[in-house]
């Protein structure tokens, strides 16, 4: 794997994690995420890259 690509996939991880952390828990509520689903969205997220 490219190491740009995986640096993409590592700081996309990293920025999702820090953006839902940032949000209350009302907030991801109403979004239908909980607390413990974040690390696995991030995942997820970074892997679409």
């Amino acid at each position: 794997m490219d190491i740009r690509k995986s640096f993409r996939r590592w700081s996309m991880y990293q920025q999702t994690v820090r953006e839902l952390n940032a949000l209350g828990n009302r907030e991801l509520s109403d979004l239908g995420i909980n607390r413990a689903d974040i690390q696995r969205i991030a995942r997820d997220h970074a892997g679409s890259l």
